[in-house]
């Protein structure tokens, strides 16, 4: 007998909200092992003690926004009906089923006016990796990093071209040191070190989203991105720091800022790192050198002029600070450039004689130069960390941690695109991103422990 249930949407029936959410909904287990407590504390210096209208609960207030990357919600508005009809979303939040949601632009205006220039969202995310580390979830030991694209909000053809002065060596004045110190030692007198190196460069800038960088990579879309450079640690792929972007600077630059910092806030012992090649310069090979940490970077095919010599062919003698070519003339010391490049320079009525100089070099005075950072060695000791058994093993796991760790943003968390334009939206969509994904790692391993316990 055919039967219609229309008639029991009109039906009264007493039931608990508590019983009409699964026992093994992820919510619950967030609900259950995640303390949020801390949010109270963290933003009662943004709110009126004593005056003004009764606010919302800022936990509550989070836990929202938190609704809206667990399962990648991109507007606000949509985030508001998606709680008013979903039972597991009240029942995390704590409303009852008759409790009003609320309303969309409660959310957008804290976000926009009462958090706007805080540090609130990384504090937040900053908090869940406190957790995490207190659950021994994070090694803190070996750590890889890595970034990724995010495509702004902006049509990538409507742009203005500015010249603009770039500063490229953050780390002059080491630099200029070093070389002072190399030159001494090599008989030569000092350069007057620059204070800073400025180039004019002209760019392209977005007229919709000004903050973003217009980027153009070999194997990667063209057009206007942010990058969110990311670590994580190996044990659990926890995501330790997240750092935004315009999508024209390059992977090496906040790098070894980045590593500080997490070695500060998280009092991290960073033994180990895996990096990918476009991090293969010699400041952070010196810089991890420095630090006393195994770095392992993947090696930078480089595109020589075709038909001569490549340098790894010139062989390098570290105690007379000299090349020798493949035909065994030697190529001595000449001078260090500002840049911190040490040139070594052939005898031309040698290389005049010499068989085989149409595959050394192609210069008019017949003299063949190579050139040696004064940070080479530590270069060529990541190349060995490279090639090494633990080494080869450590990179393997970057496909495991850091790889997957951005799929899973840009996949399940609505990280493939920007949600609002601007740096600081940005930012806060990648912390608050890696933020849920951290919690559910946190609140699953948890929960299968306890099964197993």
């Amino acid at each position: 007998m055919l039967r219609s249930n229309r008639d029991k949407q009109q039906s009264y029936e007493f039931v608990s909200i508590e019983d009409l959410v699964p026992s093994d909904h992820m919510l619950r287990k967030i609900d259950k092992y995640i303390d949020f407590s801390f949010i109270f504390e963290k933003v009662r210096p943004l709110y009126c003690e004593d005056n003004g209208r009764p606010a919302v609960d800022p936990v509550v207030l989070f836990k929202m926004i938190y609704l809206g990357y667990f399962y990648g919600i991109r507007s606000e508005r949509q985030l508001e009906r998606e709680i008013q009809t979903n039972l597991a979303y009240r029942w995390f939040l704590g409303f009852g089923l008759s409790d009003r949601i609320p309303d969309h632009s409660t959310i957008r205006w804290n976000r926009r006016t009462r958090f706007k220039d805080t540090t609130i969202f990384q504090d937040i995310f900053d908090e869940i990796v406190l957790q995490a580390v207190s659950h021994r979830m994070v090694g803190v030991r070996v750590l890889i990093s890595d970034s990724t694209h995010v495509k702004v909000n902006a049509n990538k053809h409507k742009y203005t071209r500015e010249q603009v002065k770039e500063n490229t060596k953050s780390y002059l004045d080491e630099l200029n040191a070093a070389v002072e110190a190399d030159r001494r030692t090599n008989g030569k007198k000092p350069l007057k070190p620059r204070e800073e190196v400025n180039e004019d460069k002209e760019i392209k800038v977005s007229t919709t989203d000004p903050d973003s960088g217009y980027m153009v990579r070999e194997g990667k879309p063209e057009g206007f991105f942010y990058l969110d450079h990311r670590t994580v640690d190996v044990n659990f792929n926890l995501i330790t720091d997240v750092f935004v972007t315009p999508g024209n600077v390059h992977d090496s630059v906040p790098y070894l800022d980045r590593l500080d910092r997490q070695v500060e806030r998280f009092d991290f012992k960073v033994e180990a790192i895996a990096l990918d090649s476009g991090y293969l310069t010699a400041p952070i090979c010196k810089g991890l050198e420095k630090r006393k940490i195994f770095g392992v970077i993947a090696h930078r095919r480089l595109h020589p002029t075709q038909g001569l010599y490549h340098k790894h062919e010139f062989t390098y003698d570290a105690e007379r600070n000299l090349y020798v070519c493949p035909q065994g003339q030697e190529l001595f010391y000449r001078t260090t450039d500002r840049d911190g490049y040490r040139h070594y320079a052939s005898d031309p009525k040698q290389c005049a004689t010499c068989p085989m100089l149409d595959k050394c070099t192609r210069s008019q005075n017949k003299r063949k130069v190579v050139t040696r950072h004064i940070w080479e060695e530590g270069k060529e000791q990541v190349r060995l960390n490279r090639l090494s058994k633990s080494g080869k093993k450590l990179y393997r796991k970057r496909k495991e941690t850091i790889e997957r760790s951005f799929a899973d943003a840009k996949q399940l968390h609505g990280f493939r695109y920007c949600r609002l334009r601007g740096l600081r939206n940005a930012t806060e969509q990648a912390l608050m991103t890696a933020a849920v994904q951290n919690m559910k790692k946190i609140a699953l391993h948890l929960e299968r422990r306890a099964m197993q316990g």
